[in-house]
């Protein structure tokens, strides 16, 4: 970590390394924008690195990735005999020439890579990485982020985002590297030509497409009118062909959404998270009329979705959405006939309560992992350690990310696309729309209003700004929020039990992170922590209530309470 003392050498540093053309764009620079590009390093966690675009150590860019691919190959040849990456990429600005620099330094250090040969899922190189038995992964992929933003995704070997010991040994393995002198490479071309890159086969993608397919519950969509949109980035071959294979017939595409463009020039924000993304999805809708609006994220390991109900398209939460399907697959086991007492499904700690719910009426066992999907992903994979692999039901986290299925081992928007048209086509024939669905929920399993709150923490300042914040909250934890008593608080970073229902084992223990849980005398939740991508802490807040009045009465007051917490006022 570099700090603001040090900005102006590292710039001069920058200055003096660089080629004509790059030093153009430097001396662009004004005194603001320096100071923020040359502070300090990306730091690399277990999601990988990710930054705005541009020069600078803080900043995504041929020197830095070629830097990150260095500690990761130094840890891969540490670790791994001959190992092999898969490489990935989106339709991200940069992502191409990083994909290639990455495969570059690769070769460098004497690693194989297999690099697919145009824009894929992110759900797809997870797959790649176990189906052709190799050592890591890397996406360039900076998800649902804005169009100045680009990342560099890294995963282990069991397909899963790398862990925090792992992530641990590449930042250190990355810090002993000079982005300038200390970098191994080899010419794309003659990497090419010595078979050190590799291009995936294209049997890769079909075996990922007969998995997926191979998930599905049996519902037959063959009536079901679907608006997908992938949001300028890479969804529309794997969304396109899973639907088929399900008997979706009748798809309309958002056409300007299906460019691939990495400005995003019809959605700045490509989060289907947020309803701005969605608007030319639900142009579309109002004019089609569709039981169904599909929008996966650029690199497609999230979706969202709009239904119709009462004349026109609501939006469902991404907690909503993994309810409906917890319950659906739920249901379709039992009626299997098999002993749900065994099944395992998973979703975070910041995630619905109402999920505890669930696991209880229907009986199966429910664990909450740290946020991450990775902590899912490995999950699925200690149950293949215990011959229980079988055994998963789903997975799913509040931010849009689902999964079903153990051929992948992170989120899923190509699966869960497939899903969620099998769930509409359920509920349809029930005579019921997905909105009326979540209804059903509520009034079976109690009313829950929820919202996910963020305060930026930006500049030279704001990381030591953020922790000042949070270890406030734990030196004077509040006694009540919102006007209703704290009955517990946990502290995650100590490391803490797994909540689990229905155990039928000793709960593991969770990893420490930086997480504070407050748990309410009426059983609302509140949880506090900072972004593992982006410069804000965050709050989840849950209200429960006897009706949705209630709880939304109860989600203001600690809405209120919850903002004045992360702006340090209260």
């Amino acid at each position: 970590m570099l700090s603001n003392a040090t900005a102006s050498l590292q710039f001069k540093k920058w200055i003096a390394r660089c080629n004509d053309a790059e030093r153009v764009d430097l001396d662009k620079l004004d005194k603001s924008q320096i100071e923020d590009a040359f502070y300090r390093e990306l730091a690399f966690g277990t999601g990988g690195l990710r930054g705005k675009l541009g020069f600078g150590p803080n900043r995504l860019n041929d020197y830095t990735v070629g830097k990150a691919t260095q500690g990761l190959a130094d840890y891969l040849n540490q670790y791994f005999d001959n190992p092999t990456v898969v490489l990935c990429r989106d339709t991200r600005h940069g992502s191409e020439r990083f994909v290639r620099r990455t495969a570059e330094v690769l070769a460098g250090n004497g690693i194989k890579s297999y690099l697919f040969e145009r824009v894929e899922p992110t759900p797809a190189l997870s797959f790649a990485v176990r189906e052709l038995g190799c050592s890591a992964g890397v996406n360039i992929t900076a998800s649902h982020n804005p169009a100045a933003y680009n990342g560099y995704k890294v995963y282990g070997a069991d397909g899963c985002q790398i862990t925090v010991e792992a992530a641990e040994a590449i930042q250190a393995a990355i810090d002993s590297v000079d982005c300038f002198d200390g970098v191994k490479d080899m010419p794309f071309e003659n990497a090419l030509d010595e078979g050190f890159v590799r291009w995936v086969p294209e049997s890769v993608l079909d075996r990922y497409i007969e998995e997926t397919l191979g998930v599905s519950s049996g519902e037959d969509c063959s009536a079901l009118r679907i608006v997908y949109t992938p949001l300028h980035g890479v969804g529309l071959e794997c969304v396109s062909r899973v639907l088929e294979g399900i008997g979706v017939a009748d798809v309309a595409t958002v056409d300007e959404q299906c460019i691939r463009d990495g400005e995003f020039p019809t959605c700045p924000y490509p989060n289907p998270e947020v309803r701005e993304a969605l608007e030319l999805g639900l142009d579309y809708c109002d004019r089609v009329r569709p039981d169904l609006l599909l929008a996966t994220d650029p690199d497609t390991d999230r979706v969202g979705i709009a239904v119709p109900h009462a004349g026109e398209y609501k939006l469902l939460t991404g907690n909503e959405v993994g309810l409906l399907l917890l319950d659906f697959l739920a249901s379709k086991e039992s009626e299997t006939g098999v002993d749900m007492a065994r099944e395992v499904a998973c979703t975070t700690i910041v995630s619905a309560p109402m999920a505890d719910d669930i696991a209880r009426t229907r009986g199966f066992e429910l664990r909450r992992t740290l946020t991450g999907f990775k902590f899912i992903g490995e999950q699925v994979g200690v149950l293949e350690s215990e011959g229980r692999e079988g055994d998963f039901l789903m997975g799913f986290e509040e931010s849009y990310g689902y999964l079903a299925g153990t051929s992948v081992r992170d989120k899923d928007a190509v699966v869960a696309s497939m899903l969620i048209c099998e769930l509409a086509a359920h509920w349809k024939k029930l005579g019921l729309d997905l909105y009326e669905a979540m209804e059903h929920l509520y009034e079976t399993y109690g009313f829950w209003s929820s919202a996910l709150l963020g305060q930026a923490y930006e500049g030279p300042e704001g990381a030591s700004d953020m922790a000042a914040m949070m270890s406030g909250l734990r030196e004077h934890a509040p006694e009540n929020i919102g006007g209703t008593a704290v009955a517990e608080r946990i502290d995650y970073a100590q490391g803490a039990p797994m909540p689990v229902v229905n155990p039928t084992d000793e709960p593991q223990c969770l990893p420490e992170a930086d997480v504070l849980e407050f748990r309410l005398a009426d059983g609302s939740r509140v949880l506090f922590r900072p972004s593992g991508t982006e410069p804000k802490a965050k709050a989840y807040v849950f209200a429960k209530g006897a009706d949705r009045a209630e709880s939304e009465a109860k989600l203001a007051a600690l809405v209120a309470d919850a903002k004045s917490i992360l702006g340090g006022t209260r």
